[in-house]
């Protein structure tokens, strides 16, 4: 009978380096708004799954999606300006 095993060379080829590289950190760092707002969003969604929202409800809706647009629209332009900007040391 043959036997059917991944090899081990297959499974590990990129082994972990010890954590993400400054540029990575960088990045979750630009997006941390974002994630912060789409977390609020999500929060107030939760908030109203089992039940019909009232107006209090609905406004922290709006609000939320409102913070999550802003917060793209500003990630956005934020690597907008950074594509413009020459490489130091290019």
């Amino acid at each position: 009978m043959k036997t059917i095993v991944a090899l081990q060379a297959v499974v590990t080829a990129n082994p972990p380096t010890g954590g993400p590289t400054a540029v990575e950190l960088d990045a979750i760092e630009a997006e941390m708004p974002v994630i912060s707002a789409e977390v609020e969003l999500l929060d107030a969604q939760i908030m109203i799954l089992d039940r019909t929202p009232s107006e209090v409800d609905e406004r922290r809706l709006r609000r939320a999606r409102r913070r999550v647009l802003v917060a793209r629209r500003e990630l956005a332009n934020f690597y907008a300006v950074m594509a413009m900007v020459p490489e130091v040391g290019a």
